[in-house]
């Protein structure tokens, strides 16, 4: 089956490089808190404007935003390799005049991110391999690149984010053979799922999504490269990468040559000068895509995709690479190897890398066969709520997925919005002009150490834990405004309840959490804890008409029967002075796994 894939040059910028010098203290681990018990149910219906949203693919805007940040000659070398180095001394300053830092596989510690092209940012994620439903691990990887690609914008940076999809390899070939159907048609479909997935957890889309299928003419032309300079050899139709011929092989990763095995994906080819040779370019075998080449028809290898299609949209040598843990090696190592095997002054300064989703303490993969897909979880669970969870633990340390963990996360975004509904139904009749400028000394310190907070968590390596831990100050000073005696009969209550609310919003922003009404959210998550708990609507109602009932007529013991049997399933009943409502909750069964509130 030859295919023509249509190339799309690189844009070609001149540019200069500057590194400010930034530095920041180390701030501690804080896993996110459970949620305080609300005193009530209450849920107005009231729309908020949608965040804000980033240009379909096919619009005119996001072809425009595929820029690429390049040094005159195309390579993203620059006019000197010590300007572009990451530890450079050089001074300047980050649009926004704050720091970031990031933790570099490569160089194994934490730097100051200093991006090639001051104001600029061009950040590559190795995507998904189209073959079947993303589970969580995928999940989490693109989430914790959605937040680094939210807050470098949130910072001022103008952000080129390019993320693959691999529509070509073996495992979809052997998936659409099993199905039989055509590989680059069954890729296309779950191309199409893993958008719908990314919607529902409110990833930003990328600046540009390159297809394997539509860069064969990129990847002849680096495996041309590669060839001339001496890195590759062919054997029967075959081109295989010679990591003899690269010393430095294993910096990313620290292994050594001689430790080394070959790629993951493939079976060890005697043919091979060396067992840990990968391939370039795959023969036609029948029943495969193919296309022509030098070599012959074929396809490309798993490996080269990236090195292609990074350099097609960002160049060479470009600010940051991400991607999950389990692709330092063989796919991040030989990606290095490809690209300066191609052009020399190839370099990438930030390698940065998730880590793992675990099922009692083992990787989750599909390989494993110990996967949930993210339609699994978010048919049971809100989509924000897994991707608090998600968001709970530092993105480079090992999640461990659990009922429990996400009843938590769950319990914790209904308290978040259900405070924030209080605060708008509160602020509603509230003409804004008519509000003061002036805060209480209170409020004001209490916005200037949440500030802070979320600045030096944000910057010190995303530490979203920190900043979830931070909500916790304004979110009950909200509540004891709305709620408590004393918040009531403070002066200047409106203007602290629009100025809390406004600074909750800006880091929900950057997190990904704010949607476009907190109400619609609460309400679904209503209806998931319903559907968890195996009960209508209707049937919680009758359980509340039942035990109102049973207190009228003193029968406490068959009242509190049926608090704990709602309980016991995630229903938690509300009393008030109007009545009983309900509202969802951690099920007793799970609270005991529950971690305390930090």
């Amino acid at each position: 089956m030859a295919t023509a894939a249509v190339g799309t040059a690189p844009w070609r910028l001149w540019c200069h490089f500057s590194c400010p010098a930034f530095c920041r203290s180390r701030l501690p681990f804080s896993p996110f808190p459970a949620s305080p018990r609300r005193p009530h149910q209450r849920i107005a219906i009231r729309k908020r404007k949608p965040p804000e949203a980033s240009p379909s693919p096919s619009s005119s805007s996001f072809r425009r935003r595929t820029v690429c940040f390049f040094s005159s000659d195309g390579n993203g070398s620059g006019p000197s390799s010590a300007a572009a180095s990451p530890t450079s001394a050089s001074a300047s300053t980050s649009p926004s005049a704050e720091e970031l830092y990031l933790y570099n596989t490569m160089t194994k510690q934490r730097e100051a991110f200093r991006p090639r092209v001051p104001g600029k940012v061009g950040m590559y994620v190795c995507g998904v391999t189209t073959y079947d439903l993303s589970h969580i691990g995928h999940a989490r990887a693109y989430v914790t690149f959605d937040v680094l690609y939210r807050y470098l914008r949130h910072l001022g940076y103008e952000v080129c984010y390019v993320r693959n999809f691999t529509d070509v390899d073996d495992k979809i070939i052997a998936r659409a053979n099993d199905l039989g159907e055509d590989p680059l048609t069954l890729s296309s479909r779950f191309c199409e799922e893993f958008h719908a997935d990314m919607a529902h957890l409110q990833c930003l889309p990328p600046s540009v999504e390159p297809k394997v299928s539509e860069h064969i003419n990129q990847i002849i032309d680096m495996i041309k490269e590669i060839f001339d300079n001496g890195y590759a050899y062919m054997i029967d139709g075959d081109v295989y990468f010679s990591v003899d011929k690269f010393p430095s092989y294993g910096k990313l990763s620290g292994r050594k040559l001689e430790d080394n095995r070959a790629g993951e994906r493939v079976s060890v080819d005697s043919r091979k000068q060396n067992p840990a040779d990968f391939a370039l370019w795959k023969s036609a075998k029948p029943g495969e895509p193919q296309w022509e080449s030098p070599w012959g028809p074929g396809r490309p290898g798993w490996h080269i995709e990236c090195s292609a299609m990074s350099k097609t949209y960002l160049g060479y040598s470009f600010d940051i690479h991400g991607g999950g843990m389990d692709l330092v090696f063989p796919h991040h190592e030989n990606e290095i190897a490809q690209s300066c095997a191609a052009c020399r002054s190839s370099r990438i300064n930030y390698w940065v890398h998730n880590g793992f989703v675990t099922v009692d303490s083992e990787k989750m993969s599909k390989s494993l066969g110990n996967f949930f897909t993210i339609r699994q979880v978010i048919d049971l669970y809100h989509p924000l709520a897994l991707r608090l969870f998600l968001l709970g633990t530092h993105y480079r340390s090992p999640i461990n997925h659990s009922d429990s963990h996400l009843e938590t996360a769950s319990d914790r975004l209904f308290y978040i919005y259900q405070t924030l509904v209080d605060c708008e139904e509160f602020l509603g009749w509230r003409a804004e002009g008519s509000l003061k400028d002036s805060l209480p000394v209170g409020t004001r310190d209490c916005i200037n150490k949440f500030r802070a907070e979320f600045k030096n968590s944000m910057a010190d390596d995303l530490h979203t834990p920190v900043l979830l831990a931070a909500l916790s100050d304004p979110l009950k000073t909200i509540n004891d405004l709305l709620h408590t005696r004393k918040g009531r009969k403070q002066e200047l209550r409106a203007e602290s309840l629009v100025a809390l609310e406004r600074e909750i919003r800006k880091a929900l922003t950057v997190l990904g959490l704010m949607p476009s009404s907190y109400s619609e959210v609460l309400l679904e998550l209503r209806d998931k804890a319903l559907r968890r708990a195996g009960l209508t609507e209707e049937q919680v109602l009758q359980k509340i008409v039942d035990r109102t009932s049973a207190r009228k007529n003193q029968q406490y013991e068959t009242s509190d029967e049926i608090r704990k049997e709602l309980a016991a399933v995630g229903i938690a009943l509300m009393d008030a002075p109007d009545g009983t409502t309900w509202r969802p909750g951690i099920p007793l069964r799970l609270e005991e796994h529950v971690a305390p509130p930090a």
